[in-house]
């Protein structure tokens, strides 16, 4: 039976701030993942398994945002939206429809709007430095800076008694780096004022320039100085309600912020001219204030609709109370700073089902211990007031899952959750998830480096590598027909492929840096199958099968063939005795 995609992610981009520079965690992830299937993200560490796992848990350090990309959650009962039709409501569709018919008018003339702002821009680039040149000229001063910082650092640990020598030699690095940023920075002004003088100075050009605009804003105030017309204010009145069911969850406060947000947003895009009428356009829209609510029915009471949940977008902090935790939890590595040293295990558990579900305290009490049975917690009644320190390591680590499942949640991402025990445990933990997963009917989507973990509980696997995915399928097609040299290398490496007397598999090299631009295969430099184009140009995805996917030049047509190391030869007989799958 085919299974409905629950979360499917589309090009994603994240970066982090660091030390004055940009680092690019996350380049262009596309996947989808299935209703109740356990998929398995590998990879090195530093691949970025976790920090694309965050994305959609909401919980990205500060200085990380989502550059680009959606992740769309396909959520019924979170989806579902209804606003009371009361006289606060009914003023605010009122206030947005007459908003949206003034600005309607501003759709006639997007194509002089847009022969204007080009204008704008060849006067700018004219009289300063082109997109192309100010890139440049900022990517070079960001190395020297960082470079700088860098040594700067360095310079710090070292002992002012004993590696003087060293530290004069860095402070004349510096001073030498200092030296180099200020020339590049007088440099940039120079120019910049260079460009300014020539183009004031070039009169012929200045009216010609003159002329062009003002002759195209006579022919925009024309062309916007009629009414919103029956169509566009049958399109608002949808468009109003909309907006109404986008932000009818907020306070007063953030509403009115809102809606001003969202008449702002579709005022300039119909000032672009662009299709309000495409649902994408109308998603796109509004995503940067909230995620849309698009306009189902009504009746006298009520508004209804139903919102295309793109996590990628999703600003309010109260929305991801509503997601992280009741639709998508986590249960981490470590159990014991997952856990409140100072609070009860039954408190814990109680407080997050108080939370997320309207019930009594009574209630929870009787769920939490419910619970704890269901995670193999025995004479749960007697250890309900029990703290953190009584239990054992794989103990806690079920409590955790216990509070991880509290809300029944759509999404389970487990983080190596089997690090910090001992291989007997991990065995019972694996065990408990999956049969848990019968039960609850949730998706486990599990980060780990041990493939062992992976052959015994994942349906697919995706394997990462410098922030890409270069290979996913089934764990059947990745394990005993992987196609991408990264996976070959991963599978070598495993020790129970290993033959006696010989040397363990290692991949050389590492990973490259994420600050840095990677041109043609992140790969390339670490892989023994190199060809020219793997560092000339990136390999898209190729399709080996209808469920096996890999980005990697052999599979390209024109490749040459090339054989699979031996170690991996005949996988399959190895792993059914390794890990007795």
């Amino acid at each position: 039976m085919e299974k409905n995609v629950l979360l499917s992610v589309h090009d994603l981009v994240v970066k982090f701030r660091v030390r004055g520079r940009i680092l690019t965690a996350i380049r262009g992830i596309s996947l989808d993942i299935l209703e109740n299937e356990s998929i398995a993200i590998v990879g090195e560490s530093g691949s970025g398994k976790s920090v694309f796992t965050k994305t959609f848990a909401g919980m990205l350090d500060a200085n990380g945002f989502i550059e680009s990309g959606d992740i769309i959650f396909d959520d019924e009962a979170l989806a579902d939206t209804t606003v009371p039709l009361n006289s606060q409501t009914r003023a605010m569709i009122t206030r947005a429809e007459r908003g949206l018919n003034a600005s309607s008018p501003l759709e006639f003339g997007a194509k002089t709007w847009q022969a204007l702002q080009a204008l704008e821009q060849e006067k700018q680039e004219r009289a300063s430095l082109s997109a192309e040149e100010a890139e440049a000229m900022e990517a070079e001063i960001s190395d020297l800076v960082f470079q700088r910082t860098e040594l700067f650092n360095q310079k710090q640990t070292l002992d002012p008694k004993k590696e003087k020598a060293q530290i004069r030699e860095a402070e004349n690095r510096l001073k030498s780096l200092d030296q180099q940023i200020r020339a590049l920075q007088d440099g940039r002004k120079q120019k910049i004022a260079r460009r300014k003088q020539e183009a004031a100075a070039d009169h012929a050009w200045q009216q010609e320039l003159q002329r062009r605009k003002q002759a195209l804003e006579s022919q925009y105030h024309q062309e916007i100085a009629g009414s919103a017309t029956e169509a566009q204010q049958a399109r608002n009145t949808v468009l109003a309600k909309e907006i109404v069911l986008s932000i009818g969850r907020y306070s007063p406060v953030k509403r009115r912020r809102a809606l001003k947000g969202l008449l702002d947003a579709l005022k300039q895009a119909m000032r672009e001219g662009r299709d309000l009428s495409d649902e994408a356009v109308r998603n796109a829209v509004f995503d940067p204030v909230t995620f849309r609510v698009r306009y189902l029915d009504e009746t006298p009471e009520k508004l209804h609709g139903t919102c295309v949940l793109n996590l990628a977008h999703i600003k309010d902090p109260t929305d991801w109370t509503q997601i992280r935790g009741k639709r998508i939890a986590t249960v981490f590595q470590d159990p014991m700073t997952s856990l409140n040293p100072i609070i009860t295990i039954g408190k814990q558990i109680t407080s997050i089902i108080l939370k997320h579900q309207n019930c009594s305290e009574v209630e929870a009490r009787k769920r939490a211990l419910e619970l704890m049975k269901k995670v193999g917690i025995p004479n749960a009644e007697n250890r309900f007031d029990d703290y953190p320190f009584q239990y054992s390591g794989g103990m806690r680590q079920r409590i955790v899952i216990a509070i991880a499942l509290s809300c029944q949640p759509k999404i389970l991402i487990c983080d190596e959750p089997t690090t910090a025990l001992d291989v007997t445990i991990q065995a019972q933990i694996l065990k408990l998830l999956k049969d848990l997963q019968k039960e609850f009917n949730y998706t486990i989507v599990f980060i780990t480096h041990d493939l062992g973990v992976v052959a015994n509980v994942a349906d697919r696997v995706a394997v990462m590598y410098a922030g890409q995915i270069v290979e996913y399928g089934t764990v059947e097609e990745v394990f005993y027909d992987p196609r991408h040299p990264y996976t070959w290398a991963l599978l070598s490496s495993l020790p129970q492929l290993a033959k006696k007397d010989t040397v363990l598999y290692s991949i050389t090299g590492t990973p490259p840096s994420l600050y840095n631009k990677i041109v043609g295969d992140p790969f390339a430099p670490r892989n023994p199958y190199c060809m020219k184009i793997d560092t000339l140009k990136e390999p898209p995805m190729f399709q080996v099968s209808e469920t096996h996917f890999a980005k990697t030049w052999l599979e390209d047509p024109r490749a040459p063939k090339v054989k699979k190391p031996e170690i991996i030869e005949n996988i399959n007989e190895k792993l059914v005795e390794a890990f007795n799958i």
